[in-house]
């Protein structure tokens, strides 16, 4: 009796949309209402002409897809790392809840307020900014870094922020699932003197190896609609070195008013998102068929 209620749902709030915004790439004009259609014009300028989406004249290629390329390697493996290592760790120690509590804490952060206090702990005043005062306490005659104002560096800030906000996610899962692998186990590999080391890479890491794909494809779409540390902390600055796809998306739509532009890059991230939850609704439904 709910199949129908929800069918409509999943056309109104999300096939449909789909469909306007297929449309919308397809046309050019400002606002968003234009009537000139394009076909793919939009499409070709993205990826030959656009130098800020993706640029290969130089090496090393720079855009935001580059960008994006970076924040899936760099910000997934680093959060499902940094996850997993402290959610393995704090199941050794005494004051575990408050550890956890203490990870967690930027979760509970809106995505504003953190680009915020990021954007204070990135300041080149060591007064103000913290990196760059812990800096200057180890060598007094470091020069302050602007880490948000340097081409080479502001991505990696913002990959640093963004692990700071996602980690504690990572590592709940994680956590719950090292909590709930068979101890029988892990104990007969103790007895038959298997090392702390040799149990987990060996029996614990295979055993989590789902969970440990649940979070890690949760951090690659997070990765891929990278928007609002991008927007709040440098705006694709500086000189759009820091642009993501979504960030592209957002700035041609409400920024330059280009909504069949804008369009064109939302279909560019649907495409690359859409096989990634496919895959992962595809490994949900066989894990439930086995049991």
């Amino acid at each position: 009796m709910y199949v129908l209620p929800a069918l409509l749902l999943l056309a109104l709030f999300l096939v449909l949309p789909t469909i306007q915004t297929i449309w919308l790439s397809l046309h050019g004009g400002t606002g968003f209402s234009p009537t000139q259609y394009v076909g793919l014009q939009n499409f070709v300028q993205l990826f030959t002409r656009d130098r800020f989406f993706l640029s290969l004249d130089e090496w090393p290629p720079s855009g935001a897809m580059v960008n994006n390329v970076l924040w899936l390697l760099l910000f997934t493996s680093g959060t499902v790392g940094l996850g997993l290592l402290i959610a393995v760790l704090a199941d050794r120690v005494r004051y575990e809840p408050l550890i956890k509590a203490v990870i967690f804490v930027p979760m509970v952060i809106s995505a504003t307020a953190a680009s915020v206090i990021f954007r204070f702990v990135y300041s080149p005043d060591p007064t103000i900014g913290v990196v760059n005062a812990v800096l200057t306490a180890i060598s007094p005659d470091l020069e302050p870094v602007a880490w948000l104002g340097r081409t080479n560096l502001v991505n990696i800030a913002l990959i640093g922020a963004g692990i700071w906000i996602w980690t504690g996610l990572a590592m709940t899962v994680l956590s719950a699932a090292y909590k709930s692998l068979d101890r029988e186990v892990l104990e007969a590999a103790a007895v038959d003197g298997a090392s702390a080391w040799q149990t987990f890479w060996r029996i614990s890491l295979p055993m989590m190896i789902v969970p440990i794909g649940v979070v890690a494809v949760t951090m690659v779409i997070n990765a891929l609609k990278m928007l609002d540390l991008v927007l709040v902390m440098t705006q694709g600055g500086p000189r759009n070195a820091s642009r993501t796809i979504a960030f592209t998306m957002f700035w041609e739509v409400f920024n330059n008013s280009l909504a069949g532009y804008g369009s064109a890059v939302a279909v560019v991230l649907l495409i690359l998102v859409a096989p990634i939850i496919l895959l992962q609704i595809r490994r949900f439904r066989a894990e439930e068929a086995l049991r």
